[in-house]
């Protein structure tokens, strides 16, 4: 089964100091951060800010393509999470035919910002995240479960959705 999700934020991990794309249920409790390198954060920054840049980024080049190929993303799906690593799919359909994409999750965001495309998560991935350390310490595990179910609206900063 899959829950649509939107981007809540992007964020700092305390702890890390790595970015972290938090997608939420709008209709729902569930909640799944996604670590992300500085350069897919910023992808995704840039389109959350609606910034402009003098030539076209790689995801905004992606999205010409598709659009000049008669193409359109339906939808991204983070499908697995394996050894904390996170999989994702991008469905384009193009000539009457769904075409699965294998993807980061980060690239698949990013594209779905710049198409407006809806962003799913599988509920198996969801419980998997729920029962997976996502550090190699347990203590530090435990601290980010609580301080993911104690954000507040304000705890976002500037990338808050």
């Amino acid at each position: 089964m899959e829950l649509e999700m939107k981007i809540k934020g992007l964020m700092i991990d305390p702890i890390t100091n790595m970015p972290i794309i938090i997608l939420r249920d709008p209709n729902g409790p569930s909640v799944l951060p996604i670590w992300v390198g500085i350069f897919e954060a910023n992808a995704i920054a840039l389109q959350i800010e609606k910034i402009v840049t003098p030539r076209p980024m790689t995801h905004d080049l992606l999205k010409s393509a598709l659009q000049g190929l008669e193409a359109r993303v339906d939808k991204v799906l983070i499908t697995d999470l394996k050894d904390n690593t996170f999989y994702a799919l991008i469905f384009l359909s193009h000539q009457g035919r769904s075409l699965p994409i294998d993807s980061r999750p980060s690239d698949a965001i990013a594209l779905a910002l710049r198409t407006g495309s809806p962003i799913f998560v599988s509920t198996e991935v969801l419980e998997k995240a729920k029962n997976t350390d996502m550090t190699r310490d347990a203590g530090e595990s435990e601290r980010i479960r609580k301080w993911l179910d104690s954000l507040d609206p304000d705890d976002m900063g500037k990338y808050q959705m």
